[in-house]
């Protein structure tokens, strides 16, 4: 990672100077890198990192930052990890063509190392976020989501990258086109729990930096708890829950209701119990691996996911 991170200084250099201002900005600011571990993990698993894991590493990082940056337009954010977001540092305009930017400066990243098969695998992430996003837009209008729309949602928003990954790890180190496959599909039960997550963290389980609790209820997100809450009422506080999420961008009083609802009810320990089975899925699919540091080390790290309090 101390290597990569000089690798990644160099990709995001530019020849333009309000490019570079921002670039620095980023790499000074960026997160816990969650993503590019995972590559590496799994490209160890699978025999050990090369140059191309590099290559995978960097694209993966330049995709996820670009949607972050064009996440905070979208949502207009002014804080992102507790820093203001480019957008608010920037205005609209230039958080736009950044994101653009990082996108293509990914794009270019895999075709200058004629990384064609990785180049594959991060499109079909970058279609399949695309079109969770969409669809979580839709639902959140007509609020009819239920548990298999929810994890339809999160499995393209959230899991695709995660697995793609995974999948660019050992397709970096050589691996076969079966064992590729099987590591989308590890990254994929990952990024599953990492939402499931997230949705306990916007609840108040641990503290969050950047993002106030309550802020998918602001923003008529049905996360788990929610929904499993919602099922379990009866019709009369299922619809008054459902008429409060209307009301909530704009009653606080409306979300603190919900909130409370969701957790005073079952649905926390609900989401709890789908993200520790999740979590075991994944592990077990590891099982055929021979390499235990390796093996460890991502088990350790899809713990991390589950277990972190921000």
């Amino acid at each position: 990672m101390k290597a990569f991170s000089g690798h990644f200084r160099e990709v995001l250099r530019s020849d333009v100077a309000l490019l570079d201002t921002i670039m620095r900005y980023i790499v000074k600011r960026k997160g816990k890198q969650m993503r590019p571990l995972f590559v590496f993990l799994t490209a160890r698993l699978h025999g050990g990192c090369s140059e191309k894991t590099y290559t995978a590493a960097s694209l993966i990082e330049l995709l996820h930052t670009a949607t972050l940056v064009h996440d905070d337009v979208v949502d207009e954010s002014d804080k992102r990890r507790g820093f203001f977001s480019i957008q608010a540092l920037w205005k609209k305009k230039v958080a736009v063509l950044v994101g653009d930017y990082l996108l293509s400066k990914g794009l270019l990243t895999a075709v200058d190392a004629e990384a064609f098969d990785l180049l594959k695998l991060t499109s079909r992430a970058v279609r399949e976020m695309s079109e969770g996003e969409l669809l979580q837009l839709e639902k959140a209008r007509r609020l009819d989501i239920t548990e298999d729309v929810y994890f339809e949602i999160i499995r393209r928003k959230t899991a695709s990258l995660i697995a793609a990954c995974c999948a660019c790890g050992a397709a970096s180190a050589g691996a076969s086109k079966d064992k590729i496959d099987a590591m989308w599909r590890f990254g994929e039960k990952t990024g599953l729990a990492f939402q499931i997550k997230d949705d306990l963290l916007d609840l108040g389980d641990g503290k969050r930096t950047g993002k106030p609790t309550g802020q998918d209820i602001r923003e008529k997100k049905l996360t788990l708890p929610l929904i499993f809450t919602l099922q379990t009422a009866d019709m009369a506080t299922r619809n008054r829950l459902l008429r409060l999420v209307k009301r909530a961008p704009k009653d606080p009083d409306a979300v603190r209701e919900v909130m409370d609802a969701v957790l005073n009810g079952p649905g926390i320990e609900y989401a709890r119990e789908k993200m520790r089975v999740l979590r075991n899925e994944a592990v077990a699919m590891l099982n055929g691996f021979e390499d235990e540091e390796s093996k460890r080390a991502l088990i350790d790290m899809l713990d991390f996911t589950i277990e972190r309090n921000r």
